[in-house]
């Protein structure tokens, strides 16, 4: 492929050592920022060409393809993808969900669905709403906003990474680069690897930059992003993967005919 390479990574600080040093790096990448689900959007319609995007839009789609190791993932209490509930979980009939991320969305689904039998009514939360003012008895947050509690009387606060994990022992990934069918997959598989690394020894100067923004402190933001947040594919994260595609297509959380279980790209 010749010519410029667009990119589109997540605009929440999980993904800033993805992201890291790419104007340096990758000087043939122009670099967009959007929220996961839009990101997902525009890859589809080819308004991009790679994109980290939510791993359940990668199931839907058996075009894409894995272009490098690199991810966002968590072994454990990930801190930015949160239910707060008004009410014990059992009793949860209304749930408003951010409609940042599609993978948050089904991974809270599945949990509530397959650990409690819960099947709450649905409405979304905008971006700009604050949790408080939503008629719901509980809310889904992902992102910067999650990273702290928001305002009201909440019973129940489920870190989905930590639900996860307990039920299945495995890491939860929640987003990985896939690309559109064209691409040069080695060559960007290892610029995009490259850059991860990067990022991920630039943790505490990205800290420095990031944290105040988000009202965090260095300390914390350094805490975030390399305790909580993984970056790297191994092979636990990859069971994982898989074994929440097979979760959300045995519950019938994956639209029909889509998904991709045991694609060969998940080994990448």
């Amino acid at each position: 492929m010749s010519g410029s390479v667009r990119i589109g990574a997540v605009a929440y600080l999980n993904s800033k050592p993805l992201i890291e040093g790419i104007e340096q790096l990758a000087p043939q990448c122009k670099l967009s920022l959007a929220v996961p689900s839009q990101l997902a959007d525009q890859l589809a319609s080819n308004q991009l060409d790679i994109a980290l995007i939510p791993v359940i839009e990668y199931f839907r789609n058996p075009h894409y393809q894995l272009v490098s190791d690199a991810c966002v993932s968590c072994r454990g209490p990930v801190r930015s993808v949160k239910l707060f509930s008004r009410v014990p979980i059992e009793n949860i009939s209304s749930l408003a969900l951010d409609v940042g991320s599609r993978t948050s969305v089904g991974l809270v689904r599945l949990l509530l669905l397959q650990r409690y039998g819960v099947q709450p009514r649905e409405c979304g939360l905008p971006m700009d709403a604050q949790p408080d003012t939503m008629d719901a008895d509980a809310v889904l947050l992902i992102g910067d906003r999650a990273m702290q509690s928001p305002p009201g009387k909440w019973k129940v606060i489920w870190d989905l990474g930590e639900e996860w994990t307990r039920w299945t022992k495995l890491p939860f990934v929640f987003a990985v680069w896939v690309a559109r069918p064209g691409i040069d997959l080695e060559s960007m598989g290892r610029t995009l690897s490259e850059i991860r690394d990067h990022g991920v020894r630039k943790i505490e100067s990205i800290a420095e930059k990031e944290g105040p923004l988000l009202g965090l402190s260095v300390a914390e933001c350094c805490h975030y992003l390399s305790v909580h947040l993984q970056y790297q594919l191994h092979s636990q994260e990859r069971e994982g993967l898989l074994l929440f595609e097979t979760k959300l297509e045995e519950a019938d959380l994956l639209e029909p005919n889509t998904a991709t279980v045991a694609r060969s790209s998940v080994s990448l």
